[in-house]
């Protein structure tokens, strides 16, 4: 069971946040600054790539590609995605679930 568990993405051994931020490291967004957003990202909520907060309400994933390659630099939280992002975009963003999550 824990081989299958830890070979797919898909499975989780430890708890979600309430809202996922996966940040494309595909070749346009990192050539457009994609791995400079995740580093922000990561020093902005403390957490590392497959942590979650110690609220509960962000866990954050490095993915490979989201297929936006227009769009670069590219995020997607939950299931809304996200281009052109530098790092004052990633601000509001987060502001916005942040201020979600308190209702």
């Amino acid at each position: 069971i824990y081989g299958v568990l830890t070979f797919y993405t898909q499975f989780y051994l430890t708890p979600r946040g309430k809202h996922t931020i996966k940040v494309c490291q595909g070749t346009a967004c990192h050539v457009m600054g994609g791995k400079e957003l995740l580093d922000y990202i990561s020093d902005k909520l403390q957490i590392k790539d497959g942590e979650t907060t110690e609220d509960g309400l962000f866990s954050l994933e490095r993915v490979a590609c989201l297929g936006c390659c227009g769009m670069a630099p590219v995020i997607m939280v939950d299931e809304d995605f996200y281009g052109g992002c530098d790092f004052k975009k990633i601000d509001l963003i987060l502001d916005k679930y942040t201020k979600m999550g308190e209702n």
